[in-house]
């Protein structure tokens, strides 16, 4: 953040390509609608998730898997 502070006014980190660019002349035009939708999303799911009375998930087990059923000797 810093370094793009020190850059000036329409610098900014093209994380693409990892070099400080003026983002209008690297076709980066709004830079802060990504991070903003972003925020809208993450709140719309986190919101949708809290007022659901249930959800699905998965409990991982510690008990280990069932060995692999022995073959039948002399049937082939």
């Amino acid at each position: 953040v810093e370094n793009v502070k020190k850059a000036g006014k329409g610098m900014g980190f093209d994380a693409l390509n990892e070099k400080y660019v003026n983002m209008i002349e690297a076709g980066i035009i709004d830079p802060t609608k990504v991070t903003r939708s972003a925020l809208q999303n993450a709140a719309s799911v986190a919101g949708t998730f809290l007022t659901t009375e249930a959800a699905v998930v998965d409990i991982k087990s510690n008990e280990p898997m069932m060995p692999m059923g022995g073959g039948m000797g002399g049937m082939m």
